[in-house]
């Protein structure tokens, strides 16, 4: 008989739903980091919160996938189900970790189009590595329980930084 998510516990994994969306659940569960970090911009919030915020998502993502993502295997019937999304949500704030918010600011129109930007870039190359796997990311996957979730999108993150980091320049370059 297969075992059940609870409530709580697929709240977690599918991160609110997100997972359970179609086409593509993964991209769905990528765009929290991205929504959270442009409404921290647009709110006018000083640059540490953006930092904070992204923290607690891969430690949201990595506490969800660890401690519920065996029985989220088994209730899916799937290794790495698609439905578990919070390792994407993880995955994609790691990406944006990278990025010195301290320069990108918060307070204007401009900051905001820098972030934008960032995050575009973030989200596409955070997307492009965990579908692609690139070195040894694939092989993270052979973890047990939720680790073999969460750890190739943890790397898939920041296998996305050498763009990130190039988009952030540009974006620096392009609205001052």
């Amino acid at each position: 008989m297969p075992t059940a998510l609870g409530a709580i516990e697929t709240i977690a994994v599918t991160v609110c739903g997100l997972g359970l969306l179609r086409p593509a659940p993964g991209s769905w569960g990528s765009l929290p980091p991205v929504a959270i970090t442009l409404l921290i911009m647009w709110s006018g919030a000083p640059w540490w919160v953006i930092e904070v915020s992204l923290v607690l998502l891969v430690i949201f993502g990595v506490i969800a996938c660890v401690k519920y993502g065996r029985i989220a295997e088994e209730a899916f019937g799937a290794k790495d189900p698609s439905s578990v999304v919070a390792d994407e949500t993880a995955g994609c704030a790691v990406a944006l970790l990278i990025v010195p918010w301290w320069m990108i600011g918060t307070e204007s129109h401009s900051s905001l189009m820098r972030g934008a930007i960032v995050c575009a870039v973030g989200l596409f190359f955070f997307r492009l590595f965990d579908v692609w796997k690139p070195g040894s990311v694939a092989d993270l996957q052979n973890k047990p329980y939720g680790w073999g979730i969460v750890l190739d999108d943890i790397a898939a993150g920041a296998w996305a930084w050498p763009p990130v980091i190039l988009a952030t320049a540009v974006a620096m370059h392009l609205y001052k």
